[in-house]
């Protein structure tokens, strides 16, 4: 194919892709069109890859074919096996290669000597270091996530250490940048800075942060790929980088403002150690019942709110949820579905777990839809949910989660707490909901806890 042609097929391809891009984030924003903007998305990158081949003077097939069979078909299968309340960790994990990718990139460019004059090396720097901090933060991330790494690693001066990393990695990088030395030595300095930077960054923040970790793990890796997009003169990689980057950073601050704290306090504090964490101290006692009542107490009940959170996503008893509430709204009970931002492990979380159990999409509300709602329910009921239903974030100003927006569930006249046991939530704090008057904890799994309060409902008649 003569290149004129093949140029204008690129660019065009290019622009379609970015349609794509653009038409498959806005459908992702509602629920009910989520699925079919992951598809709009996923041709858009189907159409980049394709393309990718028709740039003259590729080669090296024998490589890039099958590292990319291999890459899809190990990406099929983790991507049906994966369970949902491990979804977070498998996008920590597919963030960091990301941005272990964009460092890639860079430092074939750096190694090679091959950026463009000092425009495309300081990119081609900015990328490298970017992408690395990414990747070597994810990977904490998901270990974290993952259970495999137990304690928040924490030591006096800390701060400081990763602040001289920071400028040691932009010191390299400016001598890099303006081509005083670009020995393969210093090159390596940089990588070698750039990922022990981003080991000490993430080894302080506790499990309860990792969500908000993430997301901006996720901005970092965007903005890496548009950088190595401008030093590979990819306009794809420039657009997807771009796209993921600012969507990353939208995320984030989204999820910042849900916990009430600032990116600064979420990087540099304390809160969210599961090594160490504050349990506080509340009055009262802990009061069970038994799933007889309970059902009894929901049958009767004139509006019902169900609050999920992780507990329902560990158990997956989102389908005997959905059963329970059917039983219910054939009563005439209205029930609707309250969706803290950061419920679960990441936002979305409950909304992917009620959408896969067919729960309808007017019956899912959001905080600010549903918290005026909670002084008319007769029940509130709590599966597994925790931190954002603690009302401490309103009274207590020396809780770490004060001021932090929380459903009001505690409102209800009744409030029913699903509950495997009587430990704290994620950050280690106590929940003072639980030891309220109009409160009661009903222990055991949520997805077997579920199946005998549909029994409990159907027995009434």
């Amino acid at each position: 194919m003569p290149a004129d042609s093949a140029a204008l097929i690129i660019q065009g391809s290019y622009f379609l892709t970015a349609v794509l891009f653009i038409i498959g984030l806005k459908r992702m924003s509602s629920p009910v069109s989520a699925r079919s903007g992951i598809l709009w998305a996923g041709a858009g990158m189907l159409v980049a890859t394709l393309v990718t081949f028709l740039y003259p003077g590729l080669s090296n097939y024998t490589l890039i074919l099958p590292a990319m069979l291999v890459g899809a078909a190990l990406a099929w299968w983790s991507g049906k096996r994966v369970a949902m309340t491990d979804m977070p960790q498998m996008i920590a994990l597919y963030n960091g290669m990301g941005g272990g990718a964009a460092a890639a990139i860079a430092a074939v460019e750096l190694y090679g000597g091959d950026a463009q004059g000092y425009a495309g090396s300081a990119l081609a720097v900015a990328g490298g270091l970017i992408g690395a901090v990414s990747f070597a933060g994810s990977a904490i991330a998901f270990g974290k996530l993952q259970g495999l790494i137990k304690r928040s690693l924490r030591f006096r001066g800390q701060q400081i250490l990763n602040l001289l990393l920071l400028l040691a990695a932009l010191g390299c990088g400016t001598v890099l940048a303006a081509h005083l030395d670009a020995s393969p030595a210093l090159v390596s300095a940089l990588f070698v800075l750039a990922l022990v930077l981003g080991l000490t960054m993430t080894l302080p923040i506790g499990g309860a942060d990792m969500p908000v970790v993430i997301s901006l793990y996720n901005a970092l890796t965007g903005l890496a790929v548009g950088f190595e997009g401008f030093v590979l003169n990819n306009a794809a990689m420039i657009i997807a980088g771009t796209v993921v980057g600012s969507a990353g950073t939208l995320l984030t601050q989204l999820m910042a403002r849900a916990m009430n704290r600032s990116l600064g306090n979420v990087l540099f504090s304390g809160f969210g150690d599961t090594g160490a964490a504050a349990t506080g101290t509340v009055s009262g006692s802990l009061k069970p019942i038994d799933a007889a009542d309970v059902g009894v107490m929901m049958a009767f009940a004139q509006k019902v709110i169900i609050v999920p959170g992780y507990g329902m996503a560990v158990a997956q008893a989102q389908h005997k949820i959905w059963e329970l509430c059917q039983l219910l709204i054939e009563r005439g009970v209205t029930v609707r579905f309250a969706i803290h931002p950061v419920a679960g492990r990441m936002p979305g979380h409950m909304n992917v777990l009620l959408a896969e159990a067919g729960v309808p999409y007017d019956l899912i509300a959001d905080l600010e839809e549903i918290n005026a709602e909670f002084e008319t329910a007769d029940v509130a009921l709590i599966i597994g949910a925790n931190d954002v239903v603690n009302p401490v974030a309103r009274t207590d100003k020396s809780s770490p989660i004060y001021g932090m927006p929380i459903l009001n569930a505690d409102k209800a006249k009744n409030v029913i707490v699903i509950k495997r046991g009587q430990g704290a939530g994620f950050s280690g704090i106590e929940n003072a909901l639980f030891y309220l008057d109009n409160t009661r904890m009903l222990y055991g799994d949520a997805q077997k806890v579920a199946a005998e309060l549909i029994q409990a409902v159907k027995a009434v008649g």
